[in-house]
């Protein structure tokens, strides 16, 4: 399947990894993804309630955009009992690492769909993904006015 739009490189390399992977491998590459999320920053430190919720998602997701260097930067808070939820977290923030705000409103709503995940997740955790990238995007938004 192809992505239509363009991903920033990162991403692209994260969605051709899943691609690539069958079965059981996706869900292990998720999971590897979901230990690989960082913890908030000092300066998010205590101040969760500040960041943007994501209450579509079954796990309270949280999420906060800061923009450095001229990109954007996305710190996730997700509870460590969810590790689907945190592996998607975990590659949306290291896919769009240093993305500048158009390119973040650039990408396709359902660039995950080429990972082939819903083949082993359920439709609930895909719609989970796509509230996350929705949220990032606004924050994109926000960015740019």
């Amino acid at each position: 399947m192809n992505v239509p739009g363009r991903l920033p490189a990162r991403l692209a390399e994260i969605v051709e990894d899943f691609r690539l992977c069958e079965g059981r491998e996706k869900l292990e590459l998720l999971l590897q993804y979901a230990e690989s999320l960082p913890p908030l920053p000092e300066w998010l430190q205590g101040r969760e309630m500040e960041m943007e919720a994501v209450p579509e998602c079954m796990t309270p997701v949280a999420v906060a955009a800061e923009i450095r260097d001229g990109g954007m930067h996305f710190h996730f808070k997700v509870p460590e009992e969810s590790p689907t939820v945190r592996g998607f977290a975990a590659i949306i923030a290291e896919g769009l690492q240093g993305a500048s705000p158009e390119e973040v409103l650039d990408l396709p709503a359902d660039f995950y769909l080429a990972m082939g995940l819903q083949e082993v997740l359920t439709s609930q955790r895909m719609n989970g993904m796509s509230a996350m990238v929705a949220h990032v995007k606004r924050l994109a938004v926000e960015q740019i006015r």
